[in-house]
C-alpha cells in the first residue's frame, strides 16, 4: 500500500515539523520535546487542557491546539500513547496557576503514560492534574460495562466541552464536570470497510473481502461486533443510529448533536448520504439536531469506513457546543 514519505522511522518526526512549518501562528514545538506542540496564544488566568494520543488520527489530536479547544497535545507514535516526557512538558507549559485537564481515550497506554505524567507533574512541578477519560465507543464493551469502552471521535465533543469551559474561565473541578457530562451522553457506533497500512510495514491492519464491512470496528483496526456483507448506505445507518439509540434512548423534543466522521479514505460525497439518513431517522422520532458535524474528524489513516457520534445536549452542553473555535484544522464561528 504505497505512501508519499521518506524514511518510515521517520514520519511521525516530519509530520509533526511539517505541522509546525505550516502553522506558525497557531502552534509551536516545545524546545524540551519535540513531541510536545502548544498553542501560541497570550498567557491567561485560566484552566489549561491538553489532549494527545497515537498519530495517524489527523485532524485529531494536533488539529485542535488553538481557542475553544485545547492549549497543547502530546504526539505519540502512530496509533501508540505518548510517553509521559512529552506530557509533562505540555503541562508545564500551560499551566497558569489554575492546574490542568487532561483528555485522552480509554486505551491501556494512554491510561499508563497520561497517568504517569499526571504524577509527575504533581509531585516535581506541584501543577495539580485531573483527568477525563474519553468511553464513548458502543460497540466495544456492554452498557453495564460502559468505563471499559473505548475512546474514538467522540472525543471531539469532549474536547469540545473542556475547551469552551476553560475559556469561559470554569474551574478545573468545573471543566471536568462539563467534560465528564460530555462524554456520558455521547455514544459512537463505527463502521469499516477497508484497512489502512502503518508506514513501517505497508501491509493491511486487518483483512476485509471486497464485498465485506464489519460494524464496530476499531479505530485501531479492533475486531467489531459483526462481518457481513456491504450494505447500503441507509442499511448501514439505520445499523449504527439503532445501536447508539438503544444503549442511549433520547426523548422526543430533546437536542443533540451530531457527527458523521470519515476514518480517512472516505469521500465527504458518502458522509453526506450518510448524515441524510441520520437526519431522517432523528426527525422522524422528533429528535432535533441543534448542530453538526460532517467531515474527517478522528481518522485511522486511510482506512475505509465512518462513524457516527451523537451527544444528547441540554442547555449547559448546547452552550459549549455552540462555543467559537479557531485552531489550525477546525474553525467555528
Amino acid at each position: 500500500m504505497k505512501k508519499l514519505m521518506n524514511d518510515p522511522a521517520n514520519v511521525v518526526d516530519e509530520m509533526i515539523e511539517g505541522y509546525v512549518k505550516a502553522f506558525p501562528n497557531y502552534v509551536q514545538q516545545l524546545a524540551e520535546n519535540k513531541r510536545a506542540l502548544v498553542a501560541v496564544r497570550e498567557e491567561s488566568q485560566k484552566v489549561g487542557v491538553l489532549i494527545g494520543g497515537g498519530s495517524g488520527h489527523e485532524p485529531a489530536f494536533m488539529g485542535y491546539v488553538g481557542y475553544g479547544m485545547a492549549d497543547g497535545v502530546a504526539v505519540g507514535n502512530i496509533f501508540a500513547s505518548p510517553s509521559p516526557d512529552p506530557i509533562v512538558e505540555v503541562t508545564k507549559k500551560i499551566d497558569n496557576g489554575q492546574g490542568v485537564v487532561y483528555i485522552y481515550g480509554n486505551y491501556a497506554g494512554d491510561l499508563m503514560n497520561f497517568g504517569m505524567a499526571a504524577e509527575l507533574a504533581d509531585l516535581e512541578e506541584d501543577i495539580t492534574v485531573e483527568c477525563v477519560i474519553v468511553t464513548d465507543d458502543v460497540a466495544s464493551a456492554p452498557k453495564e460495562e460502559q468505563h471499559k469502552r473505548r475512546g474514538i471521535a467522540g472525543e471531539f465533543f469532549v474536547t469540545k466541552a473542556a475547551g469552551a469551559a476553560s475559556e469561559k474561565g470554569y474551574s478545573i473541578e468545573e471543566v471536568v464536570r462539563v467534560a465528564n457530562k460530555m462524554n456520558d451522553v455521547t455514544r459512537t457506533m463505527g463502521v469499516g470497510l477497508s484497512p489502512c497500512s502503518l508506514p513501517q510495514t505497508g501491509q493491511p491492519s486487518f483483512e476485509l473481502e471486497a464485498d465485506e464491512m464489519e460494524i464496530g470496528l476499531g479505530h485501531h483496526g479492533e475486531p467489531g461486533i459483526e462481518k457481513g456483507k456491504l450494505q447500503t448506505a441507509d442499511e448501514v445507518v439505520d445499523r449504527l443510529v439503532d445501536a447508539i439509540l438503544e444503549d442511549m434512548p433520547i426523548e422526543s423534543g430533546n437536542k443533540v448533536a451530531v457527527l458523521v466522521n470519515g476514518l480517512g479514505s472516505t469521500t465527504n460525497m458518502e458522509l453526506y448520504i450518510l448524515f441524510r439518513r441520520v437526519e431522517q431517522i432523528l426527525t422522524a422520532k422528533n429528535i432535533h439536531i441543534h448542530r453538526s458535524f460532517v467531515g474527517n474528524y478522528s481518522t485511522s489513516l486511510e482506512m475505509g469506513g465512518a462513524s457516527i457520534s451523537i451527544a444528547q445536549l441540554d442547555d449547559e452542553l448546547m452552550e459549549v457546543i455552540d462555543f467559537a473555535a479557531d485552531c489550525p484544522m477546525y474553525v467555528q464561528r
